[in-house]
């Protein structure tokens, strides 16, 4: 039997997802040339037990670009589902990683419990950890590229791009841990890292980032009183000063709340800058702000920087505050990002 040419078309159109086969519109969150996205910690709180639902709130709220979790990631993959004991020692399922991204399964141990105290796990719930918890060391020994390359799809076929991995490495990590970090950035296709560590890490993870020539912006906090901490203008020297490919993902909010000026230091080091993070804060540590532009943190002043000087990397929302009991996080992420756009049309 031949084919038609017209019968081939039909044929390919019908082995793919028709959001593929027509190629879904790309989401334009670009105002005043400023990419503006989100960071898929802010619907830590949706995650679970279906990982899509960040995904459909990416496309609800109107965002064209994500900051990947690692094990928002993984769990977009397939990987297996930790148990989360919940209080009182209550079984519950979380997403694989549920500890930490990029760190290892929570260890087994004491769980909240429902009188404000600890409720330690009976001895089937330490068993049942364990168990996951090898079986999802299994899982991430059989991930590849292509296993990571089925999640930036899942993304794409929505209009949204996976511009960055956000994969937390901890001090307790071996060698391997941290390649696996990089094995997943480059199957997803990512344009860089970013991480939430301590100095001591950051001196071990730069020959790594040296060697797959991938920038790693490392996440400010406001914990100036810690040495090891990215949060002192010194300390972002010294983690710079490690590796031509360590640089910085700085967060305007902790920034600000540590009592540093977030524009001068954008001027000086957009070269290391992989992306920013949007919230608002107060200064001297104060809290995060749930009405953006009421706080401290010099947030129209930063964008219209980058709107002036197309830097090019992009400007995150990272939603930190409680949710009101009347609202949703879907809610507080439309209204934050109309105040971003307010800053920059």
């Amino acid at each position: 039997m031949e084919f038609t040419r017209r019968d081939l078309g039909k044929i390919a159109i019908a082995s793919v997802p028709l959001s593929r086969a027509f190629a879904a519109k790309t989401i334009n969150s670009k105002f005043g040339g400023v990419q503006i996205g989100a960071i898929t910690y802010s619907f830590n709180r949706i995650a679970s037990p279906d990982p899509v639902a960040i995904i459909k709130a990416y496309v609800e709220i109107g965002l064209g670009e994500a900051e990947l979790m690692s094990n928002h990631c993984e769990a977009l993959a397939g990987a297996p589902a930790m148990p989360t004991f919940g209080r009182g020692g209550a079984p519950a399922r979380g997403p694989a990683g549920a500890a930490p991204a990029g760190g290892a399964p929570a260890q087994p141990g004491a769980q909240r419990g429902g009188g404000g105290g600890r409720a330690p796990l009976t001895p089937e719930q330490l068993a049942e950890r364990q168990a996951a918890t090898e079986n999802l060391a299994k899982w991430r020994a059989s991930a590849n590229a292509s296993t990571w390359k089925t999640v930036t799809r899942k993304f794409n076929d929505a209009g949204i791009d996976v511009a960055l991995l956000c994969y937390n490495m901890q001090d307790s990590m071996k060698v391997e841990d941290i390649e696996y970090g990089f094995s997943m950035a480059k199957g997803l296709g990512v344009k860089g890292m970013t991480t939430s560590t301590t100095l001591t890490m950051a001196k071990r993870i730069a020959p790594v980032a040296d060697k797959h020539k991938l920038l790693v912006g490392y996440h400010g906090h406001d914990q100036n009183n810690d040495p090891n901490q990215t949060a002192t203008l010194e300390s972002y020297a010294t983690l710079m000063a490690y590796g031509k490919y360590n640089g910085i993902n700085l967060d305007i909010g902790h920034f600000t709340a540590a009592g540093y000026d977030a524009v001068e230091f954008i001027k000086q080091h957009h070269a290391k800058i992989t992306n920013l993070h949007i919230k608002d804060r107060k200064k001297d540590h104060g809290p995060n702000v749930a009405v953006w532009g009421t706080g401290d943190t010099p947030m129209k002043a930063v964008l219209q920087l980058l709107k002036k000087e197309k830097y090019g990397f992009p400007a995150n929302l990272e939603l930190e505050y409680p949710v009101p009991a009347d609202s949703t996080i879907v809610a507080e992420a439309k209204k934050c990002l109309a105040y971003v756009k307010s800053c920059l049309v």
